[in-house]
């Protein structure tokens, strides 16, 4: 659901869970193509297969049942991360250095590499003396039913865990 809305790509927690969950898919097409092959394309092939699914997921579900406009709800860009990934473990070889080197600019190059799509979604509005991004006003004005809007809650009011920023926290316990 953080990698869906616009206006979620806009929130402080997509930077991490979004990587984080991709991760998982890509390092185990890795290992199963680098034990068993000794090929290592396991990550990028399998970033190339997710994109392609959530394009056909985002195309049918979105714009073919409900016409949300397809612009607002595209996937994050991955297939950088799968060739980082694949080229530590073609010059290394070694499970430890890919998981470490690997794993560490996997998450590091997510948000520089999406930031040219959701550039112009993040800036500044003022609707009714609320300052508010392009992405946040996307998100008020187009309704969704089953949304969490509780979350739009949670991050302005002061029932966040571990204090005020989760970023640190996240990644802290990302690997």
């Amino acid at each position: 659901d953080w990698d869906f809305w616009i206006d979620f790509k806009d929130r402080r927690m997509w930077p991490t869970v979004t990587p984080i969950v991709a991760m998982c898919f890509a390092a185990a097409a890795q290992s199963f193509f680098w034990t068993r092959f000794r090929l290592p394309i396991g990550a990028t092939t399998v970033v190339l297969a997710l994109l392609i699914g959530e394009w056909i997921n985002r195309y049918d579900n979105f714009w073919g049942w409900t016409f949300f406009p397809i612009n607002l709800v595209f996937p994050s860009a991955l297939i950088p991360m799968g060739f980082w990934l694949d080229i530590v473990l073609m010059i290394s070889g070694s499970w430890l250095v890919t998981a470490l080197l690997g794993g560490l600019g996997w998450g590091l190059l997510f948000y520089p590499i999406n930031w040219p799509v959701l550039a112009q979604y993040h800036q500044a509005t003022e609707i009714d003396g609320v300052l508010l991004t392009l992405a946040d006003l996307i998100g008020f004005n187009y309704v969704r039913t089953g949304t969490p809007e509780y979350i739009r809650m949670v991050e302005r009011g002061t029932l966040r865990t571990f204090g005020k920023d989760v970023v640190p926290v996240a990644a802290f316990f990302s690997p």
